[in-house]
């Protein structure tokens, strides 16, 4: 890091430990914080917009607390034909997503955006991942969810595990966004504030 930002602490405003293990990749040191930040999308909020406005309102909810850091804060919106797949919550919510989703192209839209504290500075960055899940039966569906039950995760399956079973082909230009935190973009975002990755 350059002399400027040496005293400046690393901050992931988020208690997912998805996005933590994500950030681990980069060996930075870095502090997690949990921000309080309503998620409901807007009324007629397109899924790209309301990704940029959560990223930068969880980044921008730690401004008071760590008024000398670079924040980090992501958020990710799960869309397939027109409706939005947050996360289910528990089996039926799972199975339903899943059933939704056989066949058919879900779209992940994963924003990350770095709020430098002390100089104002904002970057932000959209990546979409497009999904092309299997045509799937319910035995194959619940088969996954009693091996893996995703239920916090937007769509119901983890492609970083078991959960790649039920894809056809996944489109990106980043494979770190579809779990949650674009580190391509981040790592760029980093060193535009001089901390050196690697």
């Amino acid at each position: 890091m350059s002399s400027t930002n040496s005293s400046l602490t690393l901050v992931l405003a988020s208690t997912s430990r998805y996005r933590r293990e994500l950030l681990e990749r980069l060996k930075l040191p870095f502090q997690t914080a949990s921000p309080e930040v309503d998620e409901a999308p807007l009324s007629g909020e397109v899924p790209e917009a309301t990704a940029e406005r959560l990223a930068l309102a969880k980044a921008q909810s730690m401004l008071t607390q760590f008024p000398r850091a670079l924040i980090v804060g992501s958020d990710q919106v799960a869309f397939c034909e027109g409706v939005r797949l947050d996360k289910p919550g528990d089996r039926a919510g799972a199975l339903r997503q899943l059933q939704h989703s056989s066949g058919r192209t879900v779209s992940f839209i994963t924003a990350v955006a770095l709020v430098n504290a002390a100089s104002g500075r904002k970057q932000m960055k959209l990546v979409a991942t497009e999904v092309r899940f299997r045509k799937l039966d319910d035995l194959e569906i619940e088969r996954y969810l009693a091996a893996e039950p995703a239920y916090d995760c937007a769509g119901s399956a983890k492609a970083e595990s078991l959960g790649i079973s039920l894809v056809e082909s996944i489109q990106s230009s980043d494979p770190t966004a579809l779990i949650g935190l674009p580190l391509i973009a981040l790592s760029e975002m980093l060193r535009n504030e001089y901390l050196l990755v690697p």
